[in-house]
């Protein structure tokens, strides 16, 4: 029964997965034929991403208002499943490390959907901060996991303020989204992506389980003005920590 649940699921998955390389093939060849504007592979993204988060097993649970207007959207990173959780909310971009724009298939549809891409260490954050200011102004959503990396999602790790740069520039808002992944009542071991795991075997590992549940909460969006990128990133990582990890939350306020 396991593995005909599995089965079941990997058939879903390949097509949801066909249906969006179609899609990345209709945005490449407009690309070629004159442009593809940001608003439409947002939509396009948008859909697929919808897609492909009901091909997951996880139930979503969204808590708090999504936002109207164009807002940075900060969250704390557990899993690549938070870029499909994420993107069937609202059609928005993602700031990615360089690494997944070589990835098979998914890098490839990661810069079809108009992904922006962070290399580490690298000398080009003042050009990059420019473009995410600028997409900003222009009426697109962005989302960001200013932590850098994945956690194992017992904590939120330490933000990092030069990524909050395009909210200082363009004035957009902070949108603080905590993420949660429970299993059985607990924290979901299964869900994080960490180390140095592999995506293909990660994803049998979660199509061979049952369903979690990933619980999405969007918290008051944080207005810039008159703030640094450094407070902007306490207060969003102060407010996604009271969620994600309420205990050691409370802790550092009394500590402070």
């Amino acid at each position: 029964m396991r593995r005909l649940r599995l089965y079941a699921r990997l058939l879903r998955l390949f097509a949801v997965l066909a249906e969006g390389a179609l899609l990345g093939a209709w945005v490449g060849l407009r690309e070629r034929l004159g442009g593809a504007p940001m608003a439409l592979r947002q939509r396009l993204t948008w859909r697929f991403m919808r897609r492909l988060q009901a091909a997951l097993p996880f139930t979503v649970q969204v808590r708090g208002r999504l936002p109207d207007t164009p807002v940075l959207w900060l969250a704390n990173h557990v899993s690549w499943v938070d870029i499909a959780v994420l993107g069937a909310l609202r059609p928005l971009s993602f700031l990615a490390k360089a690494e997944v724009a070589a990835w098979p298939l998914a890098g490839w549809l990661a810069r079809q959907a108009g992904t922006l891409f962070i290399r580490r260490g690298g000398g080009d954050s003042l050009d990059l901060g420019r473009q995410l200011a600028g997409h900003l102004q222009h009426g697109h959503h962005l989302a960001i996991f200013p932590e850098g990396t994945s956690s194992d999602g017992s904590g939120v790790l330490r933000f990092h303020p030069r990524l909050l740069a395009a909210a200082v520039d363009s004035g957009a808002a902070v949108q603080p989204v905590a993420l949660r992944y429970r299993r059985a009542g607990a924290r979901d071991a299964l869900a994080p992506f960490v180390g140095d795991d592999e995506l293909p075997a990660h994803l049998l590992r979660l199509l061979s389980a049952e369903r979690a549940v990933v619980e999405v909460t969007l918290l008051e969006p944080i207005a810039v003005a008159g703030l640094t990128r450094s407070e902007l990133a306490r207060r969003a990582h102060a407010a996604i920590a009271a969620v994600v990890c309420p205990a050691e939350a409370q802790d550092e306020r009394e500590a402070a």
